[in-house]
Formats: C-alpha cells, structure tokens, sequence
C-alpha cells in the first residue's frame, strides 16, 4: 500500500522541499506538494505535513496569515477527521495559529535567531509520531527559528502535562519555552507541532539521524512499511 502524503507550501516556506524529500527518501513516495492557494488537497491522504519557514513574510505573527490560506480549511478538516498532521518550526506556529494546537509562539527569550542541534527529551512514546522512540530518550534535532518560545497558560499547561501531550522537551532551553516545551500534540494525538527539524536528521550527511525514528514511526503504523 502506498503511502500518500502532503507537504503544504505558502509564499515564504522554505523547508519545504527539505519535507519532502525526507517523507519520500523514508516511504519510498513523493509527497504531493500543494500550494497555499489551492482550496482541496488531495483525495485518500494518508499525511499532511506543514513545513519550515517564514509564511508571508512573518507579517502580523508568525503563522498568523498562513493559518488563513484557502489551503488550511481543507488541512483542519482532515485533522478533524483524523488524518495525521505533522507542523515543523513555521509549521508549527501556523497550526497554533489555526487553533488545531493551544498556546502561542513567541519571540525567544534572548531575543535571538537560535539555529543549533538541540538535545530533546522524548516525553511521550505512545503517539504514532513517537513510537519509535524510548521514553527519556535524549535525541538531538536541528532547531532554526527567532519565534520559538512556546507560551500557554498554567492550566493549558497543566493539561497539557497531565494528558501526556507534551511529545518532547528541550533538555536545555534554548529559547525560553514554558517548561521547556518542545512539541506539542493535539488531544486526538494526530496532530503533532514541534519548533525542531527533524526532517534534517534522518541521515548521516546531516549529521545525526534521530529525526528518523518519527517518520518511520508515523509510517509504519499508518500503512504498515
């Protein structure tokens, strides 16, 4: 069976070919690149991804346009329905923006662009984005990003914590991150948001392949590769 995955593009996105060649070089399948403006997305996805860079400019707030676009009412619609969607750095703030993540991504903290390996913790091994993973697992991802400082209230938090949707933690906080959140899930736990890159880690040119494990996760358990 093959796998039919999605990667999303918006004026500014610049990830994402990185996404797509990491999705094809671990399924075997291109994805289908779909631009902002489309207003459906493929028939019988199995994938959607929501990829790095700097969506219209970072006008207004990081993501805040993006999560606007034709494209995503069809992406919110597919979550709701539970197709698994994967939103990295820009990806990620457009998915809070969308409403389909609680909390907010701020400025940094040393009101800096970081763009390092950071060591995370994996926190949850249960998601299918996480499988592949041990728990406390520490695994080292590119992070590249000025907004990443991911804010929530206390008892978002909470409930974030108390519900095991907290998918990865940095081990130092190079940011300023409430509890030095990494990746965050949604409470289906199909919809996963992370400030990391882990599609810049999935081979050794890069590097380190610990981004690996999450694609070959998501993966095998939808399509069974």
């Amino acid at each position: 069976m093959a796998f039919r995955s999605a990667v999303i593009t918006f004026p500014g996105s610049n990830c994402d070919r990185d996404m797509a060649v990491a999705l094809e070089a671990i399924s075997g399948t291109a994805p289908y690149r779909v631009w902002h403006g489309d207003a459906d997305l493929p028939a019988g996805l199995d994938f959607i991804a929501l990829p790095g860079g700097f969506s219209y400019g970072d006008y207004l707030r990081c993501g805040a346009i993006a999560s606007r676009s034709p494209v995503m009412r069809a992406v919110i619609a597919a979550a709701e329905q539970g197709v698994p969607v994967l939103g990295v750095c820009n990806g990620f703030q457009v998915l809070t923006e969308s409403g389909l993540l609680p909390g907010a991504l701020l400025r940094n903290s040393g009101i800096r662009f970081v763009c390092r390996d950071a060591p995370l913790i994996v926190e949850n091994t249960q998601s299918l984005f996480t499988g592949g993973y041990e728990a406390g697992q520490v695994i080292r991802i590119p992070v590249a990003h000025h907004d990443g400082n991911y804010y929530a209230d206390a008892d978002t938090l909470d409930r974030l914590e108390g519900e095991g949707r907290v998918a990865f933690r940095y081990a130092e906080n190079v940011n300023g991150s409430a509890r030095q959140i990494a990746g965050v899930l949604n409470a289906a736990g199909n919809v996963l948001g992370m400030m990391p890159h882990p599609e810049r880690a999935i081979e050794t040119a890069h590097g380190g392949t610990d981004g690996r494990a999450l694609f070959e996760s998501a993966i095998k358990g939808l399509v069974g590769a």
